[in-house]
């Protein structure tokens, strides 16, 4: 006799780890660029180049980017730019990892800070946060029914647990890139060279189609450029560019549950050539790193409990989890605050841009919900009224608290919390104070984790004569508070479909107290 078995397809992450590693260096100004006299802006991303897993470690090879724009030493206050890498090697402890594994690796810079030393030289230090882990997938065995070779089972009194359960159908990594050009309206100058750029993606939607993911979403630009002219001035752009396209997905279709995430990668921008030959088209690209898992949600009755009527049966079980989806839900939260720029400063004459990200400190499960707590990092440029430093930036951070709604969730479900900044707003109060208002958008899919001891095998043998002679072959059995028709079939050997005929019962319901008559055997 053998058990029938299915494989459940399932996803957990193995092993993670979390460090902080600290940069610095000093920077030369190169030979051709101006002197400097103050830092204007300044920002910095993360490459992670190679990933090396070994027994219970992870090497990283990696760069961090940066971007400077400051005002030069020269008569007329101008502005240039100085970019540059810092590179790193870094050993993670991951306790688990083995040198077969895919390491999946996150970098954030939590701080960036460029001091100057002299007029060419640049102090930087960073604090940058990696987060390694190593995800599997691996099968759990649950039974289903059992089959014997040329024999019945009616020997046999088994039942099935309907289960709803998460399979795992798509787990994979992809890139698309965002590739546009963008013409300059008619109004502003050529370019002459790029001096700042922002490029950072709005609200990215997506959706699972046969054999295909569809997306689209738009990419904000900001671009500080000088432009063509003897007095070469300075403007600013800004524009959202709209994109779309698809993603082949083999195996995915229509109603599956998707759990799809996305990172900015390095953005490229250039000035190039219109049709007059004249700068006045900005090309565009922008990859984006997506992480792609996609469920199905499956019936599935496996195989809870068996006893013996004319035989004695027996069963070795193992604990297992099995996952189902609870719910995906999604939240929205405002947070507004006020933001004034340092004292001494030059007055705001017009805001110019502002970007915002949203730092997650912490998430833990409260009644009905998780509860999120971190900050909004707010940067702002703006025009002053300083003809020698004309523009400024003023960098803030908002605190918020937020609990998205998960009705019945329990501290043990698994879900990890993405958010976004969906809306931002920065309006002008006064010559040294904004006002900024932003929407935060979360979303999760959460899955709870059903334990369970699954029958792995069984085994059969003849019922014992002495034990069987010393059941009554009829009795009048009085329930007792806790037992089920399955406990008392199971005790007097018994099937359960025999108890309820020989006692008129249309269902499993029975109350202490109820008399049950019992005949031994089918």
């Amino acid at each position: 006799m053998d058990l029938l078995k299915k494989n459940i397809h399932m996803d957990r992450i193995r092993c993670e780890a979390v460090t902080q590693i600290t940069l610095e260096d000093d920077k030369n100004i190169p030979d051709n660029k101006p002197d400097v006299n103050s830092i204007n802006l300044e920002k910095a991303q993360v490459v992670i180049e190679e990933i090396r897993p070994g027994t219970d470690v992870v090497d990283l090879k990696g760069t961090l980017n940066f971007a400077i724009l400051y005002y030069t030493t020269e008569n007329d206050g101008g502005l240039d730019f100085f970019e540059g890498g810092i590179p790193f090697e870094e050993r993670v402890v991951l306790r688990g990892a083995m040198p077969t594994d895919t390491v999946e690796v996150s970098a954030e810079v939590e701080d960036f800070s460029v001091e100057v030393i002299n007029t060419r030289k640049l102090s930087i230090r960073s604090l940058l946060t990696l987060c390694a882990s190593v995800e599997e997938l691996y099968d759990e065995e649950a039974p289903i029914g059992i089959h014997s070779e040329g024999e019945k089972n009616d020997f046999l009194e088994y039942r099935r647990m309907p289960m709803q359960l998460a399979e795992i159908a798509i787990c994979k990594n992809d890139i698309f890139r965002i590739r546009d050009e963008v013409t300059l309206p008619a109004n502003y100058p050529n370019i002459s060279r790029i001096l700042w750029s922002t490029v950072w993606p709005g609200d990215v939607e997506f959706k699972v189609m046969s054999e295909k993911i569809a997306l689209q979403g738009e990419v904000q630009l900001f671009l500080l450029y000088e432009g063509e002219g003897e007095d070469r001035p300075i403007r600013s752009y800004e524009t959202a560019v709209p994109f779309a396209g698809m993603l082949d997905c083999h195996g995915c279709k229509e109603g599956m549950l998707p759990d799809i995430r996305y990172e900015a990668g390095q953005a490229e921008l250039s000035a190039r050539p219109d049709l007059d030959g004249e700068e006045r088209n900005i090309a565009l690209e922008l990859p984006l790193d997506i992480r792609i898992r996609i469920y199905e949600e499956e019936n599935t009755e496996i195989l809870s409990d068996i006893y013996g009527v004319t035989k004695e049966v027996e069963t070795q079980t193992r604990h297992a989890d099995l996952n189902r989806v609870r719910s995906c839900v999604t939240g929205k939260t405002k947070v507004a605050d006020h933001i004034r720029i340092p004292s001494g400063s030059a007055g705001i004459l017009q805001i110019l841009h502002s970007e915002a990200r949203v730092c997650q400190e912490q998430q833990s499960v409260v009644e009905n919900g998780i509860l999120l707590k971190g900050s909004v990092q707010v940067r702002v440029m703006y025009i002053t009224g300083d003809d020698q430093s004309p523009y400024a930036c003023v960098d803030a951070q908002i605190p918020y608290q937020y609990t998205l709604e998960v009705p019945g969730i329990r501290p043990g479900d698994v879900g990890k919390v993405n958010a976004k900044v969906e809306q931002l707003q920065v309006t002008m109060l006064d010559g040294e104070e904004m006002d900024v208002k932003a929407v935060l958008c979360f979303s999760t899919m959460v899955f709870e984790q059903v334990p369970m001891d699954l029958i792995s095998q069984v085994t059969v043998k003849e019922l014992d004569s002495a034990k069987m002679n010393s059941l009554p072959g009829m009795v009048i059995y009085v329930v007792k508070p806790g037992d089920s028709l399955w406990s008392i079939g199971r005790r007097y050997y018994v099937p359960v479909e025999r108890i309820q005929e020989l006692n008129g019962l249309t269902g499993d319901e029975i109350q202490p107290g109820q008399k049950l008559l019992l005949t031994r055997g089918r």
